[in-house]
């Protein structure tokens, strides 16, 4: 599924059994990023089909279902450059660059700006190009949902989240996996007469009907809809009998509600 903006274009890549990588192509200068590789055939499949050359690869966290595709995707490709986060440098494949929250990152003449959203693990980034008017969030901020806190607390989570809750309403959320059917599930238990929430779970359902991919979305429908970037919201706080307590207990109890739904 194509994204353009005049500058960029993204393709959305079915990867796994259930995981999304992302191709970001610079119109200007032909420079393309994949945005992790869970496996490395449909990426390969992907970037034939454009025509497209492979420059750079950027690394949002460690675990296997990102990573697992790298070695047999670089496997006769030359000169291209790997990104992760210097904080999960360890534990990630061999990087030509370690990255902290605050640098950049150029694919052509995009430019990309590195988001530390530690919650699902330590270390894990986010990767935000304003040109192309999108942000790459992999397991921190999903559709509908966010990640497991596998590693970080609530309250890392929910900074995290809150930054990327600032981004532009018109950004679109590149996620890494296709949970949104159940995201939105929960999400209904959570405020039920949220009707924005009941019409995005009717597309979603005819989306997936099809087979089509729920992701990319939109920031600005998140805000609208997603739970968990809505804890410190007083109609949220009011659905879970929750009204006076602090936004990040709130965000506590319901990322707590997803663990057991």
């Amino acid at each position: 599924m194509p994204e353009t903006t005049p500058s960029a274009e993204i393709v959305t890549i079915p990867c796994r059994k259930d995981n999304y990588a992302y191709l970001l192509h610079d119109k200007a200068t032909g420079q393309t990023a994949v945005i992790d590789v869970p496996e490395a055939a449909p990426i390969a499949a992907a970037l034939e089909a454009k025509g497209w050359v492979l420059s750079h690869v950027l690394i949002t966290h460690h675990h296997y279902d990102h990573v697992d595709g790298l070695a047999d995707l670089l496997d006769g490709r030359k000169g291209v450059q790997v990104l992760g986060a210097a904080m999960d440098a360890h534990r990630l494949p061999a990087l030509d660059r370690a990255l902290s929250e605050g640098e950049s990152v150029t694919i052509g003449e995009l430019t990309g700006h590195v988001l530390d959203v530690s919650g699902h693990t330590i270390g894990h980034i986010a990767f935000h190009f304003p040109q192309a008017r999108a942000v790459f969030t992999a397991d921190s901020l999903m559709a509908l949902g966010c990640g497991r806190l596998f590693e970080g607390t609530p309250a890392q989570m929910w900074e995290s989240l809150s930054k990327l809750a600032k981004l532009p309403p018109e950004t679109l959320v590149c996620s890494g996996h296709e949970y949104t059917s159940a995201n939105a599930n929960f999400a209904q238990s959570i405020e039920p007469d949220n009707s924005e929430l009941k019409s995005r779970s009717e597309m979603i359902t005819q989306h997936r009907a099809q087979g089509l991919p729920t992701v990319p979305s939109l920031l600005s429908v998140e805000l609208k809809t997603n739970p968990f970037l809505r804890a410190h919201l007083p109609e949220v706080k009011a659905a879970i009998g929750m009204q006076d307590a602090s936004d990040v207990a709130v965000f506590t109890e319901i990322r707590s509600r997803k663990d057991h739904f």
